[in-house]
């Protein structure tokens, strides 16, 4: 990291920052080795939760891909539990994709999705393909679950004195060696330009900070430009930028988290915390249109989930006086409570060639609010 600094005169920002302690090879959170999801990891996702959550997930896919190609790309894919879940539920629908595509970038977590694959889906592994890079050409669905909140962001920081980008530099620590710190430059560039049409808090005092993700604005574009019928599902934490920008989130979104314990220093053991921030879903929004997707729905994942069938889904785990049944009732409910996940986390689908309303925003799709 010290070279990086040095390399950019002293100062780095935090988007380079973000991306070399979460993706460099060997050393980066995503691609070591250390234990990340679940109860033995730092963070649990939906799919750790329950089987539930893919099941009803599948509902949304088999549409899809009745509508457009049997296929499936995963992106991120974790531990794998999500494609064996979509996979075992596609093939109990008799709509099971021809492929399945696994875009993940880290070894350590490759070998952990084929280890699950091989022990709850063995006979399905084989459908299963990894990718290195986004296809140059696709039908079918695109599943991404909390993959946007982990893609390096710029800092933003408004001022009664001006708009700067807030980035990483080294400072001396009184015995000879540098410590990171924060470091704030002129904003400049694609980065000035797309904060300045935020509109962003002007303080009379302090300061107010948060964050812009250009990569995901980005990514989403390098989708559109390779889909050519099917769809883009996103699942992950944020807001529309009307609340996203509130005045009161003075603070910004960015979190680490480490051992199930959220904490806002992203100089704390570089490398061992994984590091996000809310998704602005506007900014995702008006991205994938102006490259020619459609917005095919926009709702909160209780909504979703509900809308795909997740309760019946539940119902089919037995009686509700069961052990078994009860677990997965609480599963939903964390799931699907204002409380817990059901608001925070939202459902976007962006589209290529699909006619038909999507079952997963049939009912509460909050497209307007974008």
């Amino acid at each position: 990291m010290a070279a990086d600094i040095d390399a950019g005169d002293g100062w780095i920002p935090f988007s380079r920052y973000m991306e070399r302690v979460l993706y460099a090879p060997g050393l980066g959170y995503y691609s070591g080795g250390a234990r990340k999801f679940g109860p033995g990891g730092d963070f649990i996702t939906a799919p750790e939760l329950t089987p539930l959550f893919g099941q009803a997930l599948a509902a949304q896919i088999e549409q899809l891909m009745r509508a457009s190609a049997p296929q499936v790309i995963e992106v991120g894919a974790g531990t794998g539990l999500l494609a064996a879940d979509l996979l075992l539920e596609l093939e109990a629908r008799d709509c099971l994709p021809t492929h399945y595509g696994i875009l993940e970038l880290s070894g350590e977590l490759r070998a952990r999705q084929f280890d699950t694959l091989a022990q709850k889906a063995a006979h399905l592994a084989p459908r299963v393909r990894w990718l290195d890079e986004l296809p140059q050409r696709f039908s079918g669905v695109v599943v991404a679950n909390e993959v946007l909140d982990v893609m390096p962001v710029h800092l933003l920081a408004s001022r009664a004195d001006g708009l700067f980008e807030r980035g990483v530099s080294l400072a001396p620590d009184g015995d000879g060696a540098r410590r990171l710190c924060w470091a704030d430059v002129p904003a400049t560039g694609a980065v000035r330009d797309a904060a300045q049409a935020l509109d962003l808090p002007v303080p009379r005092e302090g300061e107010y900070v948060t964050e812009l993700n250009l990569a995901g604005a980005a990514w989403v574009s390098a989708w559109a430009e390779r889909i050519e019928t099917g769809a883009l599902l996103l699942i992950d934490y944020g807001y529309p930028r009307a609340e996203y920008y509130l005045p009161s989130r003075s603070s910004g979104t960015l979190l680490c988290y480490y051992r199930h314990r959220a904490h806002g220093d992203p100089f704390l053991w570089p490398g061992l915390n994984d590091i996000t921030a809310f998704v602005d879903f506007s900014a995702v929004a008006e991205a994938a249109f102006a490259a020619g997707f459609d917005v095919g729905g926009y709702t909160t994942q209780a909504q979703f989930l509900f809308n795909c069938g997740v309760l019946e889904c539940l119902a089919r785990r037995g009686p509700p006086e069961k052990a078994d049944y009860i677990r997965a009732a609480r599963a939903v409910q964390r799931l699907t409570a204002p409380q817990e996940m059901g608001e925070l986390f939202k459902v976007l689908a962006l589209s290529r060639g699909i006619d038909q309303p999507l079952l997963g925003f049939m009912r509460g799709d909050r497209v307007h609010t974008l």
